[in-house]
């Protein structure tokens, strides 16, 4: 997580620090709990920094200068404090340094290094910046020490550093790191291209293992490992920023669940080659497997589950976290499908990077253009749903199952049905969007929903991955305690916490888990839950039914937007940051 931004400007009266405020704000999905600057000017070195968001407008207290560097923190080591707040200056203030990622072997470094420095904060930055200075006891050349040092840590860590001669280095290691280039020479560093796409035209990507020094207008790009320099190949910046623009609606959330219908037009333009060559390498793999993590790891079960259903293809679905265990089971003839909103997520590169050690061939659909997953696939597909501002992922999710659907009816050699399901499903989300009933209905339950402790979720064959989407958008946004089950197997042991006034929301289909899912949502109510039907053709039998567009295959399409927006009113009732919920970030570039 973090964000990391920085200016080089060509001239003296360059307002380096509004720059990078600004850059900061529109990397503030990836952490909120604190921000700083730090500027370079004739009288060295000055670092500002708070919790909290990142300002909307520069502060009044920071100064002028034509270099500036800056971070908003995700916090992983220390709490959240103005102190433990990056950048973090040097002891004698020749260099300030803010970090994307975790130094996994910082207890170490710091009980060999407080011999010698004083540590002021309890963060694992801090030690970067002693190693560091330690390094540069024996070079004078601060980018030696930069590499010296970044070459003892352990973990994905990316580090900017402004020096008090206005260089600006940076180093990469997993957490993502991209070097921008007006037309009139400043320079931009960023953890995403997004952030400076309206301001640059050339970008650099640097890659793992790479370090890049900036003097002015000079650019050079060194291999860590050797110490080599490496012709650096800007190339031409085909993303455009699209401008934090709520259009109308109270918040982000709400609006890109509405731009869940124009999403799924985007799935259907998918290129049928493209999808065709994929679809005949999963036809050909020893073992297809999916992977993601959070949001995108329910994605990837939901796709596992349509290759299953309607390819007949037998996939796994892993955990990024959890993929351990098949390791020594990856091989030639395997093909790993991760989809990921950032294309960056730390736990999921680790997996994909070894498999891709052992021969496995790599499928990708990601929402973040030049993203490092999206650079080391053999087959790129891009989302193309347009920036998410809400933390909370909704419109891509819908977009990657949308497309995992579409995946599974090529390998069945249905894409052209594929396709018209998912135009069937786009006309049918639209005017359920549309109609004024939708609110109104979603708001009803969602009021009923706040004062429950605990809140639980059933669901079974398509519907089973939408009722654990529905359970994380309500534990993101409302920090109640939700549990999507999977509804055959509740009597073995969830049974035991139905009671009265519980409330339990079911999930249901016209689909073969029709009877089934009705049957547990009986159960749980003969013993006093309080149960809410959601899906198609009401059941009588429920306390409540909220009743959706029956698409027939494409139905989970419908069920999950239903729970993200009453997920989102639960939200806005109890008062809570919607667009920004408390101790998450949209992308984990730490394990």
């Amino acid at each position: 997580m973090c964000g990391i931004f920085g200016y080089i400007g060509t001239k003296k009266d360059d307002d380096a620090a509004t720059r990078v405020v600004a850059g900061l704000g529109r990397l503030s999905y990836r952490g909120y709990d604190s921000w700083g600057v730090a500027g370079v000017d004739s009288s060295g070195i000055t670092v500002t920094k708070d919790v909290g968001v990142v300002p909307a407008q520069k502060p009044k207290t920071v100064g002028l200068f034509s270099v500036a560097v800056g971070h908003t923190r995700w916090a992983t080591h220390g709490g959240v404090t103005k102190n433990n707040a990056h950048p973090h200056l040097a002891s004698d203030g020749s260099f300030a340094l803010a970090q994307n990622g975790i130094v996994e072997n910082f207890l170490e470094l710091r009980e060999r290094l407080k011999k010698e420095f004083s540590f002021t904060t309890q963060t694992d930055t801090e030690v970067i910046v002693r190693l560091i200075e330690k390094k540069k006891q024996k070079t004078t050349d601060l980018h030696e020490a930069v590499r010296a040092a970044f070459m003892e840590l352990e973990g994905r860590n990316t580090v900017i550093i402004l020096a008090e001669d206005s260089t600006v280095i940076a180093a990469r290691n997993g957490s993502p790191l991209v070097l921008g280039k007006s037309k009139s020479g400043n320079s931009y560093f960023s953890s995403d291209t997004l952030s400076f796409a309206n301001e640059v035209e050339t970008v650099l990507v640097v890659e793992n293992g790479q370090m890049v020094v900036c003097e002015g207008q000079t650019v050079q790009l060194f291999d860590i490992a050797s110490g080599d320099t490496v012709v650096p190949k800007f190339e031409a910046l085909t993303v455009v920023a699209e401008t934090a623009d709520k259009a109308g609606y109270d918040h982000f959330m709400v609006k890109e669940i509405h731009d869940s219908a124009d999403v799924l037009a985007q799935v259907a333009a998918q290129d049928p080659l493209a999808m065709k060559e994929l679809a005949q390498a999963i036809d050909t793999a020893r073992t297809v497997y999916t992977l993601g993590s959070g949001t995108a790891g329910i994605a990837a079960a939901q796709i596992a589950f349509y290759l299953r259903k309607y390819a007949k293809v037998n996939t796994i679905s892993l955990v990024g976290a959890e993929a351990q265990s098949y390791f020594d089971l990856f091989g030639p003839g395997d093909l790993i499908i991760a989809p990921s909103q950032s294309g960056e997520t730390a736990d999921v590169l680790e997996v994909l990077e070894l498999a891709q050690t052992k021969g496995v061939k790599i499928a990708t659909y990601v929402n973040m253009s030049g993203s490092m997953m999206t650079r080391m696939a053999d087959f790129p597909f891009m989302a193309g749903a347009g920036p998410e501002f809400c933390v909370m992922s909704t419109k891509v999710f819908t977009s990657q199952i949308a497309w995992g659907y579409l995946l599974a009816k090529t390998v069945a050699g249905e894409f052209t049905e594929g396709v018209a399901e998912l135009e069937k499903t786009k006309h049918a989300l639209r005017t359920y969007l549309a109609d004024t009933k939708t609110e109104k209905s979603l708001k009803k339950l969602a009021k009923k929903l706040i004062p429950a402790s605990s809140i639980f979720l059933l669901g079974k064959s398509q519907n089973l991955e939408m009722v654990k989407e529905g359970m994380v958008k309500m534990i993101e946004g409302s920090y109640k305690h939700a549990h999507g089950i999977a509804a055959g197997d509740l009597k073995h042991y969830a049974i035991t916490l139905m009671e009265k006034g519980v409330p339990v929301i079911v999930a249901v289909s016209n689909d073969e888990a029709r009877t089934d899912t009705i049957s547990a949502g009986i159960e749980v109510q003969s013993r006093g839950a309080t149960v809410i039907g959601i899906g198609q053709g009401k059941v009588d039998q429920f306390d409540a039914f909220v009743e959706l567009p029956d698409t027939g295959e494409t139905a989970a399409l419908i069920n999950v937007v239903a729970l993200q927006l009453l997920a989102y009113y639960m939200t806005v009732l109890l008062g809570n940051n919607v667009d920004k919920p408390r101790n998450i970030a949209k992308s984990v570039t730490v394990k």
